[in-house]
């Protein structure tokens, strides 16, 4: 064997070896991305749009007592349904949250502290101000679970993509190597003829 030969099996080898590597590569990031998106539809977007159901059967409860005048719910329930209310807002907090669901978030925390503080002049008669924050509570609870459904779908198609170039990638090896194989049958079969002459 030649030095050149050897040189050409060797980039031939060399070849081969980051091909096979960078498709390695390319599925393993394809495969973190898969993850990544079913982890966030399950940890950030069904887990938030629990902790928004809860606040909302809350909220309904709150709005429930206020309606039909009941002062008593306020004096004995209500601190405990503001304490798991905390509780719910922390949680939610822990999410990953887009821009656009951190700006209603913060909107709801603070329209929840303005509740707070006009739950504690209600003397059984509903407010026009009292009303107002329920309302504006409840369209922020329906703006988050709506950004849970938009951001589920988005990561739905992340993962769909990436699933996407991993079949790509996977048929794609599969002809690569059929093609080697094939290369590695004439190289072995192949026997040059021999010159005849001088």
């Amino acid at each position: 064997m030649t030095v050149l030969s050897k040189i050409r099996w060797v980039a031939s080898i060399l070849l081969v070896f980051t091909i096979v590597l960078i498709t390695n590569l390319i599925d393993k990031d394809n495969f973190r991305k898969l993850s990544d998106a079913v982890t966030t539809i399950y940890e950030d977007r069904i887990v938030a749009s629990d902790l928004i159901f809860e606040m909302s059967r809350i909220m309904q409860a709150k709005e429930i007592a206020v309606v039909t005048g009941d002062t008593a719910f306020f004096q004995s329930k209500n601190d405990a349904l503001n304490r798991e209310t905390d509780v719910l807002i922390e949680s939610y907090e822990e999410t990953k949250l887009t821009k656009k669901e951190q700006f209603v978030f913060d909107q709801l925390t603070e329209e929840l502290k303005t509740l707070r503080s006009q739950e504690q002049k209600f003397q059984g008669e509903l407010t026009g101000d009292l009303q107002k924050s329920l309302d504006s509570i409840n369209g922020h609870l329906y703006d988050l679970a709506k950004i849970q459904l938009q951001e589920g779908r988005r990561q739905v198609f992340i993962s769909d993509q990436a699933k996407y170039t991993l079949d790509l990638f996977a048929r794609g090896e599969i002809i690569f190597l059929i093609i080697v194989a094939i290369l590695v049958q004439i190289i072995i079969l192949y026997k040059p003829k021999k010159i005849v002459g001088d």
